[in-house]
């Protein structure tokens, strides 16, 4: 990869553009991937830049040099790679081989080989078809991960597996160059064992740079951040990124890849946390670099021109990609919200198809007509990719919904079960009261409207089921009417808040406790009909402050009865809202 030279007007753009994108799209409360790939269309050569001739001064507000914004905007996907390294572990990685290695080159070699048909079929040539099926078959790292990571979804099944099928993508970077390069130069007899050659060659530079960067690196790290000021342990992360990522680059395969292996190669190091809070900015500022220079690769002209086919197009590569690793994902026994959601989520061309179309168009593989559409399609998917994250989501919900309704019926709570406790919200605080009353062998019974937390519990034996406890009739199901509490620990605000109403409505003697975000939420839950409610917010800090006095050297005692005197007038304030 070669910088280009950036001139310093298009990096101030570059910087108002972020300082407004970031506060706004939060306010909006839209994905910031989306703002960012929204903006760099805007900004871009084919966006405020075709009114250049009517309104001159336009010019200085929009961004001409896509190439070496993107050149540049590369670094945010090796700042966003190390990230995701330093946050696995060595024994993790290998305990998803098969993923990485099963579902991820299946999918690769299968994708790739339906795309390549498909593009045969539309009068391509066998070398660009085969080109095409090649670059298409991987998607976009730096999308898909940003999406999981904002959506809190990178630690579930879905991220585990879609970050192993991006890894194996990666890894087939340097074997599908090398192919280009084959068909370009016309060596088709050698292209067979130059694939294996250069697969070898890949998994040997790996394996180079996992050792010597134990043997080198982590002592390195120990040694110098015993003595170092904090800039110059920095400077070692820095250089130890990028030397990497240019070292796999120099071996033939992506600089992303480097990035991940060195962030690996630290994750298990005690300088893990504060290597992640010096680099996050980095990554950050980078990244939304790389989607605005999406954005800009957009032609708006050639889009006007033949919008159906494009548009058509973008949506054929999603629905191809998302059947085969559906079908893939399904075999290798992924649940069929899994599956469907992962397959929505990987259906997008990735940033090498960026790299892939341009060599092949050097090459006299791709004709410029074919290069632009290419290009124009790949950049359309990227944009589509978070909202069809968004749909994804909702529709692995629906199946997971169906399942749970045709596995688990809510006809299974027995009909004479009277006494037991009602949990409304199995999150980590409807968790933690359960397996209090388990430990006490008290029954109880948990609800939830997120279809994921219900299938975990019910796969584990719990007794939860799915439904919306604001709803009368769910709420009879569970056997309301004998049981000796309702306890509300949801989220939001609101939806505790019509849950307490409702209970109290229809049943005025039920025991009903609730947790609450602050002084003000108790105070309207206490209105509602709730007889207990516990502030999250107040409780934590008066535990805090109980632990700061007894550590400044205040007796115990006396601290639990300042403590305590301060609980009992919060909840006197709570209690006089009732009134």
């Amino acid at each position: 990869m070669t910088l280009h030279a950036l001139e310093l007007r298009e990096v101030i753009i570059f910087l108002v553009a972020a300082g407004i994108v970031v506060p706004l799209v939060h306010r909006i409360k839209i994905s910031p991937v989306l703002g960012f790939l929204g903006v760099g269309l805007l900004i871009g050569p084919y966006g405020l830049a075709q009114l250049d001739d009517v309104v001159p001064w336009i010019g200085i507000m929009v961004i001409s040099d896509v190439d070496g914004v993107r050149a540049l905007a590369e670094l945010g996907i090796v700042f966003l790679l190390f990230m995701i390294g330093l946050e696995l572990s060595t024994a993790r990685l290998w305990a998803m081989r098969n993923l990485v290695f099963g579902l991820g080159g299946t999918q690769v070699i299968l994708t790739g080989v339906v795309i390549a048909v498909i593009a045969y079929l539309f009068n391509n040539s066998l070398s660009a078809s085969i080109v095409l099926g090649a670059g298409f078959a991987l998607s976009s790292t730096a999308i898909v991960m940003q999406v999981l990571t904002d959506n809190r979804r990178l630690g579930t099944r879905v991220g585990r597996t879609g970050f192993s099928v991006l890894l194996f993508q990666d890894l087939a970077v340097l074997p599908v160059l090398f192919l280009v390069g084959a068909l370009a130069s016309e060596s088709h007899g050698s292209v067979s064992e130059g694939f294996a050659w250069a697969m070898g060659q890949a998994l040997a530079a790996i394996a180079i740079i996992l050792v010597a960067g134990r043997l080198i690196i982590r002592p390195l790290f120990r040694f110098i951040g015993n003595f170092a000021r904090r800039e110059m342990f920095l400077g070692l992360v820095l250089l130890v990124i990028m030397g990497t990522a240019l070292a796999t680059e120099k071996a033939g395969l992506s600089m992303a890849l480097g990035a991940f292996l060195a962030g690996l190669l630290l994750a298990e190091t005690e300088y893990r946390h504060e290597i992640e809070v010096d680099i996050e900015p980095f990554k950050g500022l980078l990244l939304g670099l790389f989607f605005m220079s999406v954005g800009m690769s957009v032609d708006l002209a050639a889009l006007a021109a033949s919008p159906l086919l494009l548009i058509g197009s973008a949506i054929g590569l999603f629905l191809i990609k998302g059947l085969v690793l559906y079908t893939l994902a399904r075999t290798f026994r992924e649940p069929r919200a899994v599956a469907l959601e992962l397959a929505l989520l990987l259906g997008q061309a990735g940033e090498f198809a960026f790299v892939i179309v341009a060599l092949a168009l050097a090459g006299g593989l791709l004709s410029p007509e074919t290069s632009q559409f290419m290009i124009v399609v790949t950049a359309l998917t990227m944009m589509a990719t978070p909202p069809v994250a968004q749909l994804a989501r909702w529709l692995a919900r629906v199946v997971e919904a169906r399942q749970i309704s045709a596995n688990q019926s809510i006809h299974d709570v027995p009909e004479q079960i009277s006494g037991h406790t009602i949990i409304v919200g199995y999150g980590r605080v409807g968790q933690l009261l359960g397996s209090v009353l388990e430990t006490q062998q008290q029954m109880h019974i948990g609800i939830d409207i997120d279809a994921g937390v219900v299938t975990q519990f019910r796969n584990d034996g719990g007794s939860i089921y799915l439904g919306d406890a604001s709803k009368p009739d769910m709420l009879r199901k569970l056997g309301v009417e004998n049981a000796a509490a309702l306890v509300v620990t949801m989220d939001s605000p609101q939806a505790a808040q019509h849950v307490v109403t409702a209970a109290h409505r229809h049943w005025p003697n039920l025991t009903i406790f609730a947790r609450a975000r602050d002084i003000d939420h108790a105070t309207q839950l206490v209105s509602s009909g709730a007889d207990h409610v516990v502030p999250e917010t107040t409780e934590a800090s008066l535990k805090l402050s109980e632990l700061v006095l007894t550590a400044t050297g205040v007796p115990d005692s006396a601290a639990r009865q300042l403590i305590e005197g301060m609980r009992q007038a919060e909840q006197a304030a709570v209690d006089d809202s009732r009134k």
